[in-house]
């Protein structure tokens, strides 16, 4: 009996492989052995991407109620403090929310942090 070289489960895991890398360019995207180092490349920056873009979206959040802050008198950290005194727990993700969609709410939370910095002084 004659032997099988080109069996179905190595042409399977080579057409896995060019599926992935469809769409790459030059030979990356047609040649299975560069497909692969760079298919394998691309799931490695998506694996790490996809935990960095928490950190990455927590600062977007931290920029925007700074700057929405800043607007109002104050600094970001002298607002936390404020928030943290008086008893505030709010999320950042939240706050930048607020800050963007609802104007009024937010001054009222800054009101309530400038409060419990000053002493309830303003």
């Amino acid at each position: 009996m004659p032997r099988a070289i080109d069996g179905t489960k190595r042409k399977n895991r080579r057409i896995k492989i060019l599926k992935l890398a469809k769409g790459f360019t030059g030979r990356r995207g047609t040649n299975y052995k560069a497909a692969k180092e760079a298919v394998t490349h691309a799931l490695v920056h998506a694996y790490v991407s996809r935990r960095d873009r928490k950190g990455d979206m927590r600062s977007l959040w931290i920029i925007r109620i700074n700057a929405a802050v800043r607007a109002k008198g104050l600094t970001y950290s002298r607002f936390v403090e404020g928030l943290t005194k008086a008893g505030i727990a709010i999320n950042r993700k939240a706050l930048s929310n607020m800050a963007i969609e609802d104007a009024t709410a937010f001054k009222a939370v800054v009101d309530v942090a400038k409060k419990y910095i000053y002493g309830g002084i303003i």
